[in-house]
């Protein structure tokens, strides 16, 4: 059976307002999404200001950008929050379809090139990342057709319908933007919204064997063609040597790696003080975005590093406590989808710092720069305010 058992079909603030209740307001949610922002704001200021400086010759430049799309993305927020969350739901169509349309439009001029990849739109004033929309997209479009399966979905025919469309923008992203760490988390998103549906999970069990095994299978495949030949076949095969010899790339591939871990290494118990870091002038790639926890582990040590953790914990639970209490399926699912997202992108991003994992661009969610990201993590946490808002109290007497 799923965790969660939705008591009626009733959405929202109807079903709470028709069993004589009052809407519940998850304060402890904002609280912590506010926390989160106001860690990432202060963190990113003392991580960028050399950066800005040096590239930009204003200290103030991340931090400023930063602000800017936050305040935007919190205005959004208010609005979902707002908003009866079962809009998305004829929504959801559209929404898939516009991202799918993003995506193909790096093709096009509007594509915009970095580090080699062009993932980016470029609309003169600002940058967006389409791979971001098609998270969202998925999330609404899953939950849409999940909802509209009902029990069919313990048949295999409705357990593998909503995995096409998604599987469809997970190939596109990984094709045509080289983006293989969002399409992951796009299939990680569908499979989590999947798992707390469908009561048969000897299908994940089976999914997940399958899945490792090829990965297994690829990793060997490419340290041994490596020691046969002395070449990989692509720069993925490369990133798979220098995760598991990093020292033996230390000029190339592993060489983020490398001084993301002398970052975290150098910290100890407490860290060297906020604005100490060394690591940051320069030493550390892209540390704005996906090494941004070395060198919060560098300024701020064990102990700030683990009370970031515990934050996203402590959200990660009011998500499951939201979605065991949402009074339909549907608002159930668009909670675990955006749960399953943030959780995914915290996992990866902290296990690629570590060198648990091969590198891969994953951002830490509230945490790193990027517009694009900001501005649709605020939109979902509003739709899973939303959702909270529905659940409803008793009224005392």
């Amino acid at each position: 059976m799923p965790f969660f058992k939705p008591k009626t079909r009733k959405r929202g603030l109807e079903a709470a307002k028709s069993d004589g209740r009052v809407p519940f307001h998850d304060y402890t949610l904002v609280f912590i999404i506010f926390a989160l922002l106001l860690f990432g704001l202060i963190m990113l200021y003392s991580i960028t200001s050399y950066q800005g400086q040096v590239l930009n010759d204003d200290s103030m430049f991340y931090f400023r950008n930063q602000f800017r799309y936050m305040v935007v993305g919190l205005l959004i927020m208010i609005v979902a929050a707002i908003f009866p969350y079962s809009i998305t739901k004829r929504l959801a169509v559209p929404v898939y379809l516009a991202s799918i349309i993003s995506v193909l439009l790096t093709l096009t001029p509007l594509g915009y090139s970095a580090n080699g990849a062009t993932r980016w739109l470029d609309f003169k004033y600002f940058n967006v990342q389409p791979a971001e929309i098609v998270k969202a997209g998925v999330i609404f479009l899953t939950a849409s057709m999940i909802d509209s399966l009902g029990h069919r979905i313990a048949t295999w025919r409705g357990f593998l319908l909503p995995l096409v469309p998604s599987s469809f923008a997970a190939l596109l992203i990984w094709r045509i933007t080289r983006n293989m760490s969002s399409a992951i988390i796009v299939m990680a998103i569908v499979m989590g919204m999947l798992f707390v549906a469908c009561p048969y999970y000897k299908r994940f069990i089976a999914l997940g064997a399958l899945v490792g095994g090829a990965g297994i299978y690829w990793i060997a495949s490419t340290v041994r063609r490596a020691a046969e030949t002395g070449v990989t076949a692509d720069f993925r095969g490369e990133r798979i040597l220098a995760w598991l010899n990093p020292q033996a790339y230390a000029d190339d591939k592993a060489y983020q790696t490398l001084q993301a871990l002398y970052a975290i290494g150098s910290g100890g118990l407490f860290g060297k003080g906020l604005g100490q870091s060394l690591q940051k002038l320069g030493h550390v790639p892209e540390l704005q975005n996906d090494m941004i926890f070395s060198i919060i582990c560098e300024e701020l040590g064990l102990f700030g590093a683990i009370s970031l953790m515990l934050l996203y914990l402590f959200l990660i639970l009011r998500f499951v406590m939201i979605a065991n209490n949402t009074r339909d399926l549907y608002g159930a699912l668009l909670v675990i989808g955006v749960l399953t997202h943030i959780a995914v992108q915290v996992i990866l991003n902290i296990a690629v710092v570590t060198n648990t994992i091969p590198n891969t661009g994953v951002t830490l969610p509230f945490i790193s720069y990027g517009g694009t990201s900001i501005l649709l993590l605020l939109a979902e946490v509003g739709v899973v305010i939303s959702v909270s808002r529905g659940i409803g109290i008793k009224k005392s007497d």
